[in-house]
């Protein structure tokens, strides 16, 4: 039994013990195996001494986890994966993962169906960073030495990532609801430099979606590539309950060049599953290579020759496909309602937050980051307090997350000063909750019974001391 009352979901063992019948049949011509017998009471402690360990980790399977952005797989997902590895495929070779590698096909093709591509080229990848480094290898080869940029939210492995292809990287401002600011991006492209514009489908922080419409009439006239980042963000195009800025954002996805999604994220998958998407199938062409050595029994196109990784791990592959064959990339269906509802309760707890006198909410979720501060004096003031109340959620096994944002998304008259100084500090401590569990709108009460009673304690002590 575990904190909360509660178990793990096992039903799904079931399935895969089923499941593993079903698959030894389709091998039962081979004569048994010589395989040696396990010890099993060495094997059974070591992984008792296993499951020990990973006590350690927080809850991140538990509706009250609601700090970074970490859900926990589909039961289906986990029992795909599991399944897969008792063959082990690798998707780098038609050679080595058979059937894996057409349902990786199979499972990118719904993938890019439902950003609304017809043709394409993509594959798996071990996550977001790596197929964020394609997709910018790939501009870097149609646009050599031309600048990559992004916005100042933007996510930090893009900057890492085109110092590694050396192409040169540079930043735009943003908003203050965090999104690219378009003007500035127009003036910093008419330097005549720029190859590509990164576009963020929800950023790391604040979970903000760049303007693509406004972005999209830059390129008409300028002429680039975009590359949009929908590594957190790509699932909410299923949904129906965005606001109108994010709603129009989603519906001009088509008219992108690639696109990268982590189905690690919203996607139901374990770690590591990201995906790289290019509208254009011809730049597979920058992948060809020849390893005669590595592939020898089909003269059939295999993900090895459109990937940069090489072996990788055929399981993920194998749980994506059976994930999106029990849950449907389409709008309306069950997945969708799973992604409104992590929508909703971020609009839910977000009403709550702005209707506190303890708490300023100074951006309205466009998914489902809800991002607040704490009242105070000054910003270091408020800063100092959402610490405590960080600590003081834990305490209630509470877990948030704690997030610098710009003063400047803030209104102008937050923070009272009896100097008529402006205060110095240009970043305000905040904290940030990302309830992309489904769950998480069952549970609003019981997280802001945490938040509001974690600030009252924080806010009475301080009162006490003065």
């Amino acid at each position: 039994m575990l904190a909360y009352g509660m178990k793990f979901e096992e039903e799904s063992l079931v399935w895969l013990q089923n499941a593993l019948s079903t698959l030894a049949e389709g091998f039962s011509s081979l004569p048994p195996n010589s395989s040696p017998s396990l010890d099993q009471a060495p094997m059974a402690a070591v992984l008792q001494e296993t499951a020990i360990r990973l006590r350690e980790n927080y809850p991140y399977f538990h509706p009250l986890y609601a700090g970074q952005m970490l859900k926990p797989p589909h039961p289906v997902a986990r029992a795909a994966y599991a399944l897969a590895t008792w063959i082990n495929p690798n998707n780098h070779a038609l050679d080595g993962g058979r059937a894996s590698s057409k349902m990786e096909i199979e499972a990118i093709q719904a993938l890019a169906t439902m950003f609304g591509w017809t043709a394409h080229l993509g594959h798996l990848t071990s996550g977001g960073t790596f197929a964020n480094l394609e997709a910018l290898w790939v501009a870097g080869q149609l646009h050599p030495g031309r600048t990559i940029l992004a916005s100042d939210q933007a996510h930090y492995t893009h900057h890492r990532i085109s110092g590694v292809l050396r192409l040169p990287f540079d930043t735009v401002a943003t908003d203050p609801r965090g999104r690219m600011d378009v003007n500035a991006l127009e003036t910093r492209i008419q330097k005549g430099d720029v190859g590509t514009v990164v576009v963020t489908m929800g950023t790391t922080a604040l979970g903000a979606v760049d303007a693509l419409p406004e972005i999209l009439a830059l390129r008409n006239r300028y002429g680039f590539r975009i590359h949009v980042d929908a590594a957190y963000g790509g699932y909410f195009t299923l949904v129906s309950n965005l606001d109108p800025d994010a709603a129009d954002v989603f519906a001009t996805l088509p008219a992108v060049d690639s696109i990268v999604i982590d189905p690690h994220k919203h996607g139901l998958q374990p770690y590591g599953c990201g995906c790289v998407l290019f509208q254009d199938p011809s730049v597979g062409r920058f992948y060809k290579h020849d390893s005669p050595y590595t592939y020898f029994t089909s003269d059939e196109l295999h993900l090895g020759e459109i990937s940069l990784e090489c072996s990788r791990a055929g399981a993920s592959a194998v749980a994506l496909w059976a994930t999106q064959r029990a849950l449907p990339l389409t709008r309306g269906g069950e997945f969708a309602g799973m992604l409104q509802s992590c929508r909703s309760a971020a609009l839910e707890l977000y009403r709550r937050i702005h209707a506190s006198a303890m708490f300023i909410a100074p951006i309205p979720p466009q998914l489902d980051i809800v991002v607040w501060a704490v009242r105070g004096d000054t910003p270091e003031e408020s800063s100092a307090r959402a610490r405590a109340v960080f600590d003081a959620a834990a305490r209630r096994n509470l877990h948030l997350a704690l997030v610098h944002l710009p003063r400047s998304c803030f209104r102008e008259n937050t923070w009272a000063t009896t100097s008529g100084f402006a205060p110095s500090t240009t970043l305000v401590q905040c904290l940030r909750s990302v309830l992309m569990k489904s769950e998480h709108l069952a549970w609003i009460d019981a997280i802001w019974e945490r938040i509001e009673t974690a600030g009252q304690e924080i806010l009475s002590a301080v009162d006490s001391a003065t």
